[in-house]
């Protein structure tokens, strides 16, 4: 029997490639580096020519959201991919997210390429050095915004980046802390007390600063409105260094405060999970790590080499065909 309900026509499938340029740029550029060079490049020539427009790489986001694991790793040559996207910048860069993946190398080729950079996030890149991040912030003096996570450079390392870069206004240093196995120590927090007084924001996560570092971020530090002590546990806040944060910090963490909400957690880890032999746990204390906020396997931190050998990695194309790069 027929049925009596009204049958609607099918809606018209909408044409993407009818859409103005201008809203096209504004959906492709909230991608992020890898899915635009990886494919979104890739689907027509018009939506190429906007991938290939300078404007879109003034902001470089190589943040993976988690998924950094070997299958990408044996997917895509990310620094090859980020070299790329800085060079399709053409010097218009100024802000710059590299995370796991970054070199001495890579780190020159963005400072060489981008003299205009105001914001560079660095996040767990063992390959890059000392003398590496020297050199870099050597040409950017414009430089604004550091972000420095789970990565270890000496403390002269700390103070060129102050002197090199005296507009700096937003310092992020987070790392590591070892409950009980970590002597309190603010070379790190003079550094930046003598270097960066123009600082603004100063998060500083998992640091073994004590009131003494303290006392010397608030003296050299007047701008100072935004700290984060999350996990700074040999500081002891009290009379009149209590007093003082709360009535200069418009916005403060303390060490024991709760990391909801943050881009880092806490997690403690019982010295009988570890196998590292690189860290002493025969006192037994609990290791207290700052973590990105998404799942890391616990070995890129404390157990076996997480990485490939650089000749497991796919290439650089070689075709001389920029639009369609082997990675």
């Amino acid at each position: 029997m027929e049925s009596n309900s009204m049958i609607q026509p099918e809606s018209e499938a909408r044409n993407w490639l009818e859409l103005p340029a201008e809203v096209m740029f504004m959906i492709l550029v909230k991608l992020g580096a890898i899915d635009i060079l990886s494919s979104a490049q890739n689907v027509c020539s018009s939506w190429r020519k906007i991938c290939k427009d300078p404007p879109m790489w003034r902001v470089i986001d190589m943040h993976n959201s988690g998924e950094l694991d070997a299958d990408m790793y044996l997917d895509y040559n990310l620094e090859s991919m980020c070299r790329h996207a800085v060079d399709r910048s053409c010097g218009q860069l100024v802000d710059i997210n590299i995370e796991y993946f970054g070199t001495d190398e890579l780190l020159q080729h963005i400072a060489h390429s981008s003299n205009q950079l105001r914001r560079l996030r660095i996040l767990d890149c063992y390959d890059i050095s000392d003398e590496g991040l020297t050199e870099a912030v050597s040409k950017l003096p414009l430089l604004e915004h550091l972000e420095i996570f789970l990565c270890s450079f000496d403390v002269e390392t700390l103070k060129t980046v102050g002197r090199c870069c005296p507009l700096l206004k937003s310092l992020k240093l987070n790392k590591q802390f070892y409950r009980g196995l970590r002597m309190g120590r603010d070379d790190e927090a003079l550094a930046v007390a003598e270097t960066m007084p123009k600082l603004q924001q100063l998060q500083i996560c998992g640091n073994g600063l004590t009131n003494m570092g303290l006392q010397a971020i608030l003296d050299g530090c007047p701008d100072l409105e935004s700290l984060d002590l999350r996990g700074c546990f040999n500081l002891y806040l009290e009379g009149e260094l209590e007093k003082r944060c709360a009535e200069s910090i418009k916005v403060l963490y303390l060490p024991h405060d709760s990391t909801d909400g943050c881009e880092l957690s806490i997690k403690t880890i019982n010295c009988h999970d570890c196998d590292s032999k690189d860290v002493d746990c025969s006192s037994g204390f609990s290791r207290i790590g700052f973590f990105p906020d998404y799942d890391v396997d616990y070995h890129r931190f404390f157990g076996d080499s997480y990485f490939l050998d650089d000749d497991d990695f796919p290439r650089y194309g070689s075709s001389g065909d920029d639009d369609f790069l082997d990675y």
